[in-house]
């Protein structure tokens, strides 16, 4: 894999655009025009845990995309639909990637090509400063897996470029139980940000009085835990400990579903709280203060119309 595609400039595709211009030839699609040609008349400045400027090719047009090896699709829930028809009839060598939050994203990029698709979840995180100027806050690792019939040799040679890259990747055969951890985690950590209006710190984890938010997340977690055991998921990380670890950095993370109120914009629920509703109802294990935040969030969206 030498030819990359990023899909989608958000901090997360940034992040990865920026690592792998280091070591393979990247290109990057984009939603808008202005910000392909902002990246490739400046580039593409990371700092913080990393300190790199890579120079890119950039398009808000597939047709003007060079041939790739492996794209990495790196939208937001909310424009995911769109880019994946932007890439249909196009790149019929290639393998995609999807690194979003939550279930589905493969499915959705499956209805408009027969790529082989990776399944990728990701922990980096990081604020974008502009157009060609990430900030790499948070270095944790990209777990990733096939899909459908992908060879896995194809997802450990993904994984074996993106660590070459400076950044941290762990192949695994079956990447369910990861995934699953990590939507119980984004379902519970997400939706409670964005109701609350709290980043994600140690108010998450508290449970020493009888009126602490800790409780509540704990019982989130717990119901997606009860999904995760009708679906025959392992999980690969208990949620709860995932969510106290990251109370414990010393720094509080914004969501990006907080992000995403705070700016009155559409969020990823759901993709994230929404999938684990439907797949409670699908293996019959109720859910009641998932499917509330769920009903919260979207009427909070509804409130800005």
């Amino acid at each position: 894999m030498e030819r990359i595609c990023v899909i989608g400039a958000g901090v997360i595709g940034s992040l990865f655009a920026g690592h792998l211009a280091q070591v393979a030839e990247v290109s990057v699609l984009t939603r808008r025009q202005e910000h392909a040609d902002a990246l490739t008349s400046e580039g593409l400045r990371v700092s913080g845990r990393s300190d790199v400027h890579s120079r890119i090719t950039a398009s808000a047009d597939p047709a003007e995309i060079p041939p790739f090896d492996l794209g990495i699709v790196a939208t937001k829930a909310t424009g995911l639909e769109a880019a994946a028809e932007t890439l249909q009839g196009h790149f019929p060598e290639a393998t995609m990637m999807t690194t979003l939050n939550g279930l589905g994203a493969e499915e959705v990029v499956r209805r408009h090509g027969n790529w082989p698709i990776i399944s990728a979840v990701t922990f980096m995180s990081g604020t974008r400063h502009e157009d060609t100027h990430v900030e790499y806050i948070l270095d944790t690792e990209t777990w990733l897996g096939p899909y459908e019939d992908t060879p896995y040799e194809r997802v450990e040679e993904a994984a074996a470029l993106i660590r070459s890259s400076g950044l941290k990747a762990v192949a695994m055969p079956d990447l369910r139980p990861a995934q699953w951890s990590k939507l119980i985690f984004n379902a519970t950590v997400n939706s409670v940000a964005a109701l609350t209006g709290l980043p994600h710190d140690p108010h998450f984890a508290a449970e020493a009085e009888p009126t602490d938010l800790g409780h509540l997340v704990h019982d989130l977690v717990d119901e997606g835990k009860a999904v995760a055991a009708a679906a025959g998921i392992e999980l690969h990380d208990d949620p709860w400990e995932m969510n106290v670890l990251a109370t414990q950095r010393g720094s509080a993370h914004y969501p990006s579903m907080l992000e995403d109120v705070e700016a009155h914009r559409p969020t990823e629920v759901d993709l994230i709280t929404g999938a684990l509703v439907r797949e409670a109802e699908r293996h019959g294990v109720d859910v009641p203060l998932h499917t509330a935040l769920y009903r919260l969030v979207k009427a909070k969206e509804d409130s800005w119309s």
